[in-house]
């Protein structure tokens, strides 16, 4: 599995509660635009419509090398999922301030992966109080680095 892209803008909006793991639906020329690493997914998040599992804002650019025929950049493609994730994702979604926001994209074999988080969207609070943490984590860590170097000697 090699990662394409990486939404770090979803893991600081948002809690992420269950993630998913989807098809993509593509055509010929978007995929080569993939592989060129022509994607933005900061604004990208998954929307069940009509009993399917939709994706908004995933931002593929043309392919320059393409004949006549080009994509849209910014069209709604399929997420390929079974029925029973798409019900649940559908009753997770209906319920208040859930959403589903696009974690990552990666290649599994030959195929590109999406991946989906069902997420509750954080406030300022829980953003500053996710940093302070971090600050902490950061600040442990090296004071055990330290004290591991100077007992080492």
């Amino acid at each position: 599995m090699s990662e394409i892209a990486t939404n770090r803008k979803a893991a600081r909006d948002y809690h992420i509660l269950e993630k998913y793991e989807a098809g993509l639906e593509l055509r010929g020329t978007e995929v080569k635009s993939i592989r060129l690493g022509k994607l933005n997914i900061s604004d990208a998040f998954a929307r069940v419509d009509r009993g399917q599992v939709w994706l908004y804002n995933c931002d593929i650019q043309t392919y320059d090398k393409a004949s006549h025929t080009t994509h849209e950049p910014r069209r709604t493609r399929r997420l390929l999922l079974h029925k029973n994730e798409i019900m649940k994702l559908l009753a997770q979604t209906q319920q208040k301030g859930l959403a589903l926001p696009v974690l990552r994209i990666y290649w599994k074999g030959p195929r590109i992966k999406v991946e989906v988080g069902v997420g509750k969207g954080k406030t300022h609070g829980d953003q500053r109080q996710d940093l302070k943490d971090k600050a902490e984590k950061r600040e442990a860590a090296r004071t055990v680095a330290n004290f591991n170097d100077k007992h080492r000697r």
